[in-house]
């Protein structure tokens, strides 16, 4: 194991000091605070666990819990409850406290933010009578809430003298050797100046108050960022917009195609890359182009935009060749039928194209070779001779995805032909060290041949003065920026255009007549057929750059040919193109710890989504959940699993559920009459709030952050019903009755608003949401226009339709068999001792039978029980479901059986768990 921390950082304290107290055996790291040790987290978290088993622990808590739970200590209900509390009450005070001390010199005032935590928990220790916080021992709460008060109380910023038991607590924790190391290597003996460089690397703080609440189970870790303080003016504004209804909002309008650009509105043009029509694509494919598009698409029409989202099969090239000689079909055949094969795939996934094409096309000739004419005319095209890569066996020149080799810049083993997936860089096949044919891994001859070039230095200039306005007025993603710019720092070269092939589209020049378009310089332009074959008027949206906003979404190895060749192409071919003005582009999502791989069976590919039972809705939400916005992330079973039981089924389906049961059980199926006091007021303008942080992060593009603000506001709406319990007050008196009412009819309502900002995420569960509630179609158009308007759609004797559960469990019985059905070669980790042959039963002896010892095997099974024993304490640490937990307890003991057997002992019958009566 290793344990990344850093110093200044008061998270650290308590996880250094359970680490010492424990005596785990870990190593430990200290790092910068803006070091990014977990990859698929948006922003750097310290401190993080790395488990041998690979697995990362970046909560504080859990990481305490789990090196509790790796000596035997498991956490009790009080301890977990504490946890909680520190989690969710007294993490968000104290976060707010450090600021006001350690930069804003506010010390004098820490104790006013922090009255209520303080008061609870010295009343709480008072009144136990314990030396700790659950009993007679020092437990993980002890230490974690010690490690949060300690930079306080320490020092002279927070007199303890009217909290005598408090007081007591902590000076009795502080004088724990293992508190003492840890206080001293976090913080230095330099107090809370040791904390500044920390907390300037931190967000500021939301006001808040704190809420002098018992220790309580919280819905989610997403809790911890505290609740917002609401000012007086942010409610008299959210009463206001709730009060105009939908009355004087326009009906939402019904596409009608072709759809062209329009006067005095906003025209979007939103492409996806162009999935290459021989591969099937997969769940990263899938989230980095097709469904982040469809999100977006989806949003904009919303918020009535004028949208146009194009997309096609690329089907051009050698893969297309090779795959119908594989299969004894033509290549046009092969793409009529993977086309099919693709359709239906995003068909499933709700992709909803306004038009979904291909590029063999004769409008893809046409307009592809009218480009290649203008940049021909205007010298923007070379003529060389190029040496290149033939495989003798195949007896065919090597498309550059043909062939790999050692890249000569960086020693990466794997480099295809035109580019380096490590690295980055450009290569030319030929440059390549140790190539092999992918066909047939034969080593390659070089043969020379005549071909056509792209003049990229000689449109240098004009690209780099585009790209400057360009990438500072439209929303480029950080990576696009980045790898542009690194194209350009490294100088542009000259690009061939041409390949010698015959599937693909025809140079038109009388002496290249034997060559194709190479598909760099041909595939892009597929956006421009595709449109043409959608709508004869195509040039009003591809050739007016002043009224259209060009968005393309990709993976971040398409970023050059979408900001340097294909602009190049057409600021050369010098006819008004509409160029990128958004260029939006994800890393790469991985499977598990792993590839995904068709060939091993490793992942789930786009055909096999549907196959799962799992809705596709589950699947869009799972995908943008962990979508890769900064960086890689991983897509995962047992999160996906957590994900679906906890944010959908627990939060958001609970919540929805709920207020629709209460207006069908108590109100006879109507909307109550609702008289709005104080707390409801402060709810509608923190849900306000949070559908204007929404639309912010939506038109930047922030699909992945935005989500987390749907799942505050049921987050939001559950602790309103929770604290207000309508089902008590329909039983009491009219006052009561009434409060009920209220209670419901808001929450009905929140429930409406949810299904509208669901719907670009989730279509079908927006539907069925809005067609339970019976919600008037013009709430869709009305809810996101302007900064956000959370109006009263369902007013008070509205009458809603049958109200049903939104979401099913995902056992975990069902996640561990899919997880073996797709883990390929990988599937789990005594996969490999599996396959090794059973022993014959040993023959029988005087003595007793005598298991068959087994070295290898052991020593496979030894590191599989101890990677499983990582993996059960880590979901312990993390609270994860129960029938999970079960699950993988199952495991452990399983693999812990096989080891007794390949260690030549009887295994003990496992021993029987009561409860302590």
């Amino acid at each position: 194991m290793k344990l990344f921390v850093s110093e200044g950082n008061p998270h650290c304290v308590k996880v250094l000091a359970a680490l010492e107290a424990t005596g785990v055996e870990c190593d430990v790291q200290f790092v910068n605070h803006d070091e990014s040790v977990v990859p698929f987290l948006s922003r750097p978290s310290l401190p993080a666990l790395i488990l041998s088993s690979g697995q990362q622990l970046f909560s504080s808590n859990a990481i305490c819990r789990y090196l509790f739970e790796v000596i035997g200590q498991e956490s009790s209900d009080l301890c977990n409850q504490w946890l909680e509390w520190e989690a969710t009450v007294l993490q968000p005070a104290m976060l707010q406290a450090l600021h006001m001390a350690v930069l804003q010199g506010k010390s004098s005032e820490v104790s006013t933010v922090l009255q209520g935590p303080i008061n609870y928990l010295d009343q709480s220790l008072s009144k136990k009578n314990m030396p700790y916080l659950t009993g007679e021992a020092v437990s993980v709460a002890d230490l974690v809430l010690w490690g949060a008060f300690y930079p306080l109380l320490s020092g002279s910023s927070l007199p303890l003298s009217e909290h005598k038991s408090l007081k007591a607590w902590f000076d009795r924790v502080t004088a724990i050797n293992a508190c003492q190391s840890a206080a001293q290597k976090v913080l230095q003996g330099k107090g809370l100046q040791g904390m500044k460089s920390y907390m300037q690397s931190q967000p500021a703080p939301q006001s808040r108050q704190c809420r002098e609440t018992q220790p309580c189970n919280s819905n989610s870790a997403e809790e911890e960022e505290g609740e917002r303080i609401v000012s007086e003016e942010e409610m008299e504004a959210a009463v206001l917009t709730w009060s105009k209804g939908l009355n004087t909002c326009p009906p939402a309008t019904e596409r009608q195609h072709p759809i062209l650009p329009q006067e005095g509105k906003r025209n979007v043009l939103v492409t996806s890359a162009l999935p290459y029509v021989n591969n099937v694509p997969h769940l990263g494919n899938i989230i980095g182009c097709v469904l982040s598009a469809d999100v977006f698409s989806r949003y904009g029409r919303l918020r009535d935009w004028n949208l146009l989202f194009v997309c096609g099969t690329d089907e051009y090239g050698t893969a297309t060749e090779n795959k119908a000689r594989e299969e004894g079909l033509t290549p046009q055949q092969i793409c009529d039928k993977y086309h099919a094969v693709h359709s239906s795939i995003y068909k499933w996934f709700q992709i909803d194209f306004d038009y979904f094409g291909r590029t063999t096309t004769e409008k893809q000739t046409e307009i592809a070779q009218n480009i290649f004419w203008r940049l021909h005319e205007r010298g923007f095209l070379l003529e060389d001779t190029v040496e290149q890569l033939r495989c003798e066996s195949c007896q065919r020149f090597l498309a550059d995805r043909f062939v790999e080799g050692i890249c000569p810049h960086c020693s990466y083993p794997e480099a295809r032909g035109d580019q380096c997936d490590k690295c980055g860089r450009l290569i030319n096949a030929v440059e390549l060290r140790e190539p092999q044919c992918k066909v047939c891994s034969q080593t390659p001859v070089i043969n020379s041949s005549k071909h056509l070039f792209l003049d990229l230095p000689k449109l240098e200039s004009q690209l780099e003065q585009w790209l400057e306005k360009s990438t500072s007025a439209g929303d480029w993603t950080a990576n696009a920026k980045q790898i542009t710019r690194s194209w350009l720092r490294d100088g542009l070269k000259p690009r061939c255009i041409t390949r010698d092939l015959q599937w693909g589209t025809p140079v038109p020049h009388p002496d290249f007549k034997e060559k194709v378009f190479y598909v760099w310089f041909d595939a892009p332009i597929g956006y421009l057929s595709i449109t043409a074959n959608y709508t004869s008027k195509w040039e009003k949206w591809w050739k007016n750059p002043h009224q259209v906003e060009l968005y393309n979404f990709m993976a971040k190895d398409n970023v050059p040919f979408h900001s340097v060749v294909f602009p190049c192409s057409l600021l050369g071919a010098q006819d008004n193109y509409t160029l990128v003005n958004h260029l939006i582009a994800t890393e790469y999502l991985n499977y598990e710890d792993t590839k995904f791989s068709k060939s091993r069976g490793v992942g789930v590919f786009g055909d096999m989504a549907k196959d799962t039972g799992i809705p596709s809705d589950v699947w869009r939400f799972y995908l943008l959940y962990v979508r890769p916005e900064g960086q890689d992330s991983a897509f995962s079973w047992t999160d996906m699993a957590l994900k679906n039981n906890s944010e959908l089924l627990n939060n958001l389906g609970n919540f929805i559920n709920r207020a629709g049961m209460f207006v069908t059980k108590f109100f006879e199926g109507c909307v109550p009459v609702m008289e709005l006091q104080q707390e409801d007021k402060k709810l509608l303008a923190l849900v306000s709030w949070e559908l204007q942080q929404y639309i912010q992060l939506m038109d930047k593009v922030k699909i992945r952050d935005a989500l987390k603000h749907i799942l505050n506001i049921s987050r939001h709406g559950n602790q309103y019903i929770q604290v207000n319990e309508p089902w008590k007050k329909i039983k009491g008196e009219d006052s009561e009755r009434q409060r009920a009412g209220t209670v419901t009819g808001v929450s009905v309502n929140i429930a409406c608003l949810l299904s509208v900002m669901l719907f670009p995420y989730m279509p079908s569960v927006s539907q069925t949401i809005r067609d339970q509630l019976n919600a008037p179609p013009s709430c869709v158009n009305t809810m996101l226009q302007g900064s956000g308007t959370f109006v009263c759609a369902l007013s008070a004797g509205h009458r809603i339709g049958a109200v049903s559960p939104l979401f099913q469990k995902l056992e975990a019985d069902q996640i561990e068999a899919l997880k073996k059905k797709f883990g390929g070669q990988q599937t789990t980790f005594n996969k490999a001792a599996s396959t090794q042959p059973v022993p014959a039963p040993a023959p029988a002896v005087e003595v007793g039978t005598v298991n068959e010892v087994d070295p290898e095997k052991a020593k496979q099974l030894a590191q599989a029980v101890a990677e499983q024993g990582d993996k059960v304490r880590a979901l312990k640490a993390q609270k994860a479901e129960k029938a999970v937990i079960t699950a993988e307890v199952a495991k452990l003991l399983d693999l812990k059986k096989q080891l007794t057997l390949a260690e030549g002992k009887s295994p003990e019958p496992a021993p029987q768990k009561g409860k302590k009566k």
